[in-house]
């Protein structure tokens, strides 16, 4: 069976080094263009090659995004720029349009490619196309049931990969082909722009009364809890990892480049355990009911699995705000100092007295520490860290934190 890969998303430098802290196998991120993520804070060239070199040297890897659907603008210093993707070692290329896929082969033949899931690879012949246009993997169409994946499989080479989404928001649209933003906002989303306008608030007029000169507007309604009709709930896979891996999938793909720290380290924590747990012993992984919870501590909306497991279009529908089950309370700075001490940097006010969980990839995971001491970096004491970004050092002894640990507090049950 080929080696599994936990692929997660990096947005800046430092969503990058928690992802790679909490087990992703294999990052995907972006330059200053090209990418489709253009609201992103993104990598310019020389730290394109600086963190590709540190995915290396951590045994990892590191995929590029090159994912707009181009314009004959867009072209513009492309192949110079795949020449240095090439010189730096980038893993591979992440490429939804066919030109830049031809400007690829011309002049990066040994740099592999990965179809992006935005070329709509949603058959098994389209699948085998772009294997044959050079593809070494095939992102699939987030509209596939586990079931067309395998389909799609068994009718590729067997040197071609197979990469799908397990996790994170969903546009409504058809793997992602949306205009709303360019029609509301004037932002190409097919070009990275994406202003994600099927997450605003709409209203509707009745038609006989606005052409009278009544323009009073009603708010759509679908619950108590909000207006949001045109995007969709999030993806969460996490418990059907082994009917994936049976269908053929290899590499399992976070979604998230917009997303917070703390969410990119809850989920690729997550993940990464339930990974490991399926490969090792499917009978635990299919008993534990935990996992779940577990993504649910930090922001998200409804869960669903999609197109998936074959449930219609209505329950990928979103109806809900986003939530979470616990607040970001500190981010470890240092590893924690012989007299136990460590230094945190505070995101969120709490007190003396307040239980908080530990959100690490080693045993501490989920652990629960009282705060009884803490001192500002001069060794006051404190009984209320109330400053934003405020540094302080706790005693989080009998525990010993490591750098991008999290400290985090369940919110109170409704």
């Amino acid at each position: 069976m080929q080696k599994l890969e936990l692929l997660a998303p990096a947005g800046d430098r430092d969503k990058l080094e928690t992802a790679f802290y909490y087990g992703a196998d294999a990052c995907y991120f972006a330059g200053k263009r090209w990418g489709l993520r253009a609201f992103s804070d993104n990598f310019t060239n020389d730290e394109l090659a600086e963190y590709v070199s540190y995915a290396h040297k951590l045994g990892k890897k590191a995929y590029i995004t090159v994912n707009i659907q181009a314009h004959n603008s867009d072209f513009e210093g492309l192949a110079e720029y795949l020449c240095y993707l090439e010189k730096i070692g980038a893993d591979a290329l992440i490429v939804s349009d066919a030109g830049i896929m031809s400007l690829a082969r011309e002049y990066v033949p040994n740099l592999p490619i990965h179809l992006s899931t935005q070329a709509c690879a949603s058959n098994k012949y389209a699948a085998k196309f772009w294997a044959d246009a050079g593809a070494k993997r095939i992102i699939l169409a987030r509209e596939l049931s586990i079931k067309e994946i395998k389909e799609i499989r068994e009718f590729l080479p067997k040197s071609v990969e197979l990469e799908a989404f397990v996790h994170g928001a969903m546009c409504i649209s058809y793997s992602g082909r949306c205009l709303l933003s360019n029609y509301l906002a004037g932002r190409d989303s097919n070009r990275g722009q994406c202003v994600q306008a099927c997450r605003w608030e709409y209203y509707i007029t009745e038609k006989s009364r606005a052409d009278a000169g009544n323009t009073e507007k009603y708010e759509i309604q679908q619950d108590e809890r909000s207006t949001y009709i045109l995007n969709s709930k999030d993806l969460c896979m996490i418990d059907y990892l082994d009917q994936m891996i049976d269908a053929g999938v290899t590499s399992f793909k976070i979604e998230g480049r917009m997303k917070s720290n703390y969410y990119v380290a809850t989920v690729v924590n997550a993940y990464r355990r339930a990974l490991d747990m399926c490969q090792k012993d499917r009978e635990a992984y299919r008993k534990d009911t935990s996992r779940v919870a577990e993504l649910e501590k930090s922001s998200h909306r409804q869960f669903t699995t999609g197109f998936y497991l074959g449930e219609s279009g209505k329950e990928y529908l979103e109806t809900s705000l986003p939530v979470a089950t616990s607040d970001f309370i500190a981010e470890v700075l240092e590893p924690t100092r012989d007299d136990g001490y460590t230094l945190i940097e505070q995101r969120n006010r709490f007190k003396v007295g307040e239980k908080l969980e530990i959100l690490s990839p080693d045993d501490n995971w989920n652990k629960v520490l009282t705060v009884l001491d803490m001192r500002t970096e001069d060794g006051e004491p404190i009984i209320d860290a109330n400053l934003v970004q405020q540094r302080i050092l706790l005693k989080t002894a009998p525990y010993h934190l490591n750098k991008r640990d999290i400290l985090r507090r369940q919110k109170p049950s409704e």
